[in-house]
């Protein structure tokens, strides 16, 4: 008796891209990357500046295609995905976005609906619930009658969660998202996503830098490096010295804290 094989809910498969440059040689980024994403998932994407995390997740968007291999979403080429149908099950909170002034945080949200809009013009009552509940979601509830410039950095990071989930996808995609964030925010943050993933049953790849934010964040850990996935896995198993080491050029030690914990210490040494 043969086990049915899950079909991955976003997948890249012998991926490759490159950046044209005028009068140059084309930029090299990606150099055959696999990997796979399955419904539900919590995954950390690390790599060194310039390693291609960026590019991996805008061509899992349909913003970008890739010059070689095959990119697909829920068992279909992202290229043949309608644009807004696309939007439905993938959403995107990028590294850098402009909240666009004259509009309350509510009305920001709102913009989210765009993919399932079934009129021209206002909003249905199916509409108003998924933008009540992104609010709630996204812990901003209380920044609804607020504009973009009364908000913190936090604050704002709140709010582009809530926008990303008003799209209700089944995919989230995130770039970096504790940037710019003090240590507080980035915790409450990266906890707000792993509530929301457990909540939502959301597939969730987010960009981080932290080696030990991302460990303690999730599961599944994908460290690329030179354009090819270096190491996928369990945090323990893939965040090594070794590992750092090859990928960012620095010394790390793992430790064990007193209550079983393990810990990476950069070592200047």
């Amino acid at each position: 008796m043969t086990t049915a094989v899950a079909t991955p809910l976003a997948s890249l498969r012998d991926v490759q891209f490159s950046y044209a440059r005028h009068g140059r040689e084309p930029l090299d980024v990606l150099r055959g990357v696999d990997l796979e994403l399955q419904a539900g998932e919590l995954v950390a994407l690390l790599g060194a500046n310039g390693s291609g995390k960026t590019t991996l997740l805008r061509l899992l968007s349909g913003a970008l295609h890739a010059g070689a291999g095959a990119v697909m979403v829920a068992g279909r080429p992202v290229g043949e995905w309608p644009r807004l149908a696309l939007a439905q099950r993938v959403a995107v909170l990028p590294q850098h976005m402009e909240l666009p002034e004259g509009f309350r945080v509510a009305e920001l949200v709102a913009m989210g609906r765009a993919p399932h809009a079934r009129r021209l013009f206002g909003s249905t009552a199916e509409d108003e619930l998924a933008v009540e509940r992104a609010l709630r979601d996204a812990n901003a509830v209380d920044l609804a009658d607020r504009y973009p410039h009364e908000l913190s950095g936090g604050e704002r990071q709140r709010v582009l969660v809530a926008m990303a989930l008003a799209q209700e996808p089944q995919l989230l995609l995130l770039d970096e998202p504790t940037l710019h964030l003090d240590l507080a925010h980035q915790v409450s943050l990266l906890q707000r996503l792993r509530r929301l993933h457990a909540q939502r049953g959301l597939t969730v790849l987010a960009v981080l830098h932290d080696v030990n934010l991302a460990a303690a964040f999730a599961p599944r850990v994908v460290l690329l490096d030179g354009g090819r996935v270096a190491a996928d896995g369990a945090p323990d198993d893939v965040l090594t010295p070794e590992a750092l080491a090859q990928v960012f050029g620095v010394r790390m030690e793992a430790v064990t804290t007193e209550s079983g914990a393990r810990s990476l210490i950069l070592s200047l040494d």
